[in-house]
């Protein structure tokens, strides 16, 4: 199953973005036209309620290596490189060593969801005030320029399949492992098929569910999902 599409279905964006910091209850500046911004880290730095917000645990919504998404090369090993950055693995140069061949698969695994449903973020937005006076929260707020992420998806595991326009070798897999000092594991199904594993040891951010808040003169109306049918993240 295609990822970007199971994602989709269930309200999620995929992380594309050189940014790699999401994770629910963040406020996100949205302006037309414009990248997304981070705003603030929660939105307890902005808002105070009453209400209590409650995590849970998502298990029905597992992200594993059955859902993939393949990309011709160049541009799929383009957009390696840039998850590979946001892991913090940039510094291994491993797309530089690899710059020819058919297609890139990327997928990950050992995934975990947490969010935030709806009804208990919109409770405590009908009884929240600012946390103090904040004339460009006010101003961004009114005009719904204001994202809250109410789910994220972590994984431990990013996996990349690509298939070369020449014949690997055991040496040059070797190489591979060397220049990736344990943090990437590479091997080889087949003479033209390389995939590689991180090991990073921590889970990380892969997709994203947000909500516009909607307000109209000063006042919550409701939150309105924008991650099922937008590229935001």
């Amino acid at each position: 199953m295609k990822l970007t599409n199971f994602l989709s279905e269930q309200g999620y964006d995929l992380i594309e973005g050189p940014v790699r910091n999401h994770k629910p209850l963040q406020l996100w500046l949205k302006k037309p036209f414009d990248e997304a911004q981070l705003y603030y880290d929660n939105i307890g730095h902005a808002f105070k309620s009453d209400i209590v917000l409650t995590e849970i645990e998502n298990a029905a919504l597992n992200v594993d290596y059955t859902k993939k998404d393949e990309y011709g090369f160049n541009i799929g090993i383009t957009l390696l490189g840039e998850i590979l950055k946001t892991l913090g693995l940039g510094t291994f140069g491993i797309t530089s060593k690899i710059q020819s061949g058919k297609t890139v698969t990327i997928s990950y695994g050992n995934s975990v969801t947490k969010e935030y449903t709806i009804g208990n973020l919109e409770e405590y937005f009908y009884g929240a005030d600012f946390l103090h006076p904040n004339p460009s929260l006010l101003r961004n707020i009114n005009q719904n320029y204001l994202l809250l992420t109410t789910g994220t998806v972590f994984a431990q595991n990013l996996v990349v399949d690509i298939e070369t326009d020449f014949t690997l070798n055991a040496a040059f897999v070797a190489s591979l492992n060397d220049t990736a000092e344990g943090k990437l594991d590479f091997s080889t199904s087949n003479l033209n098929k390389l995939k590689m594993t991180s090991n990073v040891g921590i889970s990380f951010p892969i997709a994203v569910k947000a909500s516009r808040i909607d307000y109209d003169r000063s006042r919550f109306k409701k939150l309105i999902q924008v991650t099922d049918t937008n590229n935001i993240f």
